[in-house]
């Protein structure tokens, strides 16, 4: 049985769900969560080894979560509401728009083979689209050097 445990991220992502409370107990049972796309955020589906590699061009402070499936080599990047026009001419990215669920673990857990490689934090923060717009963009993207210290 999942961790019973509770956690910020975790909470968060119940919230974004339209019924917070069956998010919880589905993930009391070992189930995935769906949680619609659109309403608090949307979702930028890419190959699971291009958006690791994204992510470290992406960097920390633009980074939100990303979910994982190893098995479909899949990742998604959940990004703010409008970011489908930052990515109409990227094809290494699939915008998901509502009435689209992505099934999600809590951000404290592993599940049903997905997990979190960027998990929830509570506050709200997404994936900064243009950041991740110019990452999969030929020739990717730089944070500049300041981002680092």
């Amino acid at each position: 049985m999942a961790s019973r445990t509770r956690n910020s991220g975790t909470d968060w992502l119940a919230q974004c769900a339209p019924d917070p409370a069956r998010a919880h107990r589905r993930w009391a049972s070992d189930e995935l969560a769906p949680i619609p796309a659109g309403l608090h955020w949307l979702v930028a589906e890419a190959d699971l080894m291009r958006s690791i590699t994204a992510m470290q061009r992406v960097g920390s402070r633009r980074l939100g979560p990303v979910l994982v499936h190893p098995e479909t080599h899949r990742a998604w990047w959940l990004v703010p509401l409008g970011a489908d026009e930052e990515f109409a001419d990227i094809q290494a990215l699939t915008v998901r728009l509502g009435p689209w669920t992505l099934n999600c673990p809590p951000a404290h857990a592993y599940m049903a083979g997905r997990g979190w490689l960027e998990k929830p934090d509570g506050s709200g923060r997404l994936t900064d689209p243009v950041a991740l717009g110019a990452a999969f963009s030929p020739g990717g993207w730089r944070p500049p050097a300041e981002a680092f210290v």
